[in-house]
């Protein structure tokens, strides 16, 4: 007697699956190159900015003025003032209110560099609402 024993057919069977192994590392390549060149891109625009056209906002009755002029001192109000004196002198011409608006007025000849520097000074002294003081434009185009 005889017998036979059978195990199915020796075909291979298909898998249906997808490996995503290899797309989720070519993915994550793509996202490291975009992040990297992304901030690139846009600091090398070269503009030239205009004048304010926007309408002249109202004064407080006692503003605060800080000028940075073009030789690099400051001077609140009136006043010339050492950089390292300047929180002090903000909190007496303030009164102490940190929350109040100080007025920022740049002379065109000074650096952005050195503008920028005078801000963070302030926010360093808690002073974040700073307005920066423009020539209101006569002409539209």
């Amino acid at each position: 007697m005889a017998m036979r024993l059978d195990h199915g057919a020796d075909e291979l069977t298909e898998l249906h699956e997808i490996n995503v192994v290899p797309f989720i590392d070519v993915m994550l390549v793509l996202l490291i190159i975009f992040m990297v060149a992304a901030p690139l891109a846009t600091v090398d625009v070269p503009v030239d900015l205009p004048a304010s056209t926007a309408p002249q906002q109202q004064r407080p009755p006692k503003p605060v003025y800080i000028t940075l002029k073009a030789d690099g001192t400051i001077a609140v109000g009136d006043d010339p003032v050492p950089r390292n004196a300047l929180p002090d002198v903000l909190a007496t011409a303030t009164g102490g209110d940190k929350e109040q608006r100080i007025f920022l007025r740049g002379d065109r000849a000074v650096p952005y560099g050195d503008v920028m520097e005078l801000m963070n000074d302030l926010r360093g002294a808690g002073f974040l609402k700073v307005a920066l003081v423009g020539m209101e434009a006569r002409g539209t185009k």
